[in-house]
């Protein structure tokens, strides 16, 4: 099964995301995710055999308790792309409030899931909401606009826990569901 470590978004923010989204609506070639899937992604693990999750929570507990991270508020707002704005394939949005405590979450669970053998990343991470995915450069430049004068605002919530997710790709796109929960 393909996992994933994150941080939900609650349902009150999926329409601060679908109104960030609107104002992309006119650029081609963007495939836009689910508003109600709206994630902060800590970690990617890939594929995992089904007799290894429970190596992996095992590590995220550990790595929970080791980050000393309690309960925090967030918030979500503005725009950036990934990687760049030239050449641009992820459209997001960022975390402002919150992020030293996402960005200590996933280092702990890095640590702890290389530990026991999974893949470490290969890029330094930015906590961030993906709004949409470039498939071609036919809307670039209305993205480049948007980006560069919008500001979103798409709010705020508590952080609670963190969740490992699983995702199955379907024709629609991809469909989400938790496997478990770790509270903070």
């Amino acid at each position: 099964m393909r996992l994933f470590l994150a941080i939900d978004l609650p349902p009150a923010l999926s329409e601060g995301v679908a109104a960030a989204q609107a104002l992309l609506a006119d650029a081609d070639g963007l495939r836009f995710t689910d508003p109600e899937q709206a994630h902060v992604t800590l970690k990617f693990l890939g594929e995992t055999p089904p007799e290894r999750v429970e190596t992996v929570e095992d590590a995220v507990e550990t790595a929970i308790d080791g980050a000393s991270v309690d309960q925090f508020d967030a918030s979500v707002r503005g725009f950036g792309v990934f990687p760049s704005l030239d050449y641009i394939r992820v459209v997001w949005t960022g975390i402002e409030a919150g992020a030293a405590e996402m960005t200590r979450l996933h280092e702990a669970i890095e640590r702890e899931t290389t530990a026991v053998g999974f893949d470490a990343e290969d890029h330094e991470f930015s906590p961030h909401v993906t709004l949409a995915r470039m498939n071609d450069a036919r809307g670039k430049d209305h993205v480049q606009r948007v980006v560069e004068r919008e500001d979103p605002e798409i709010g705020a919530f508590t952080v609670r826990e963190v969740r490992l997710k699983k995702s199955e790709l379907g024709p629609d796109g991809p469909e989400y569901e938790t496997v478990s929960r770790f509270s903070l």
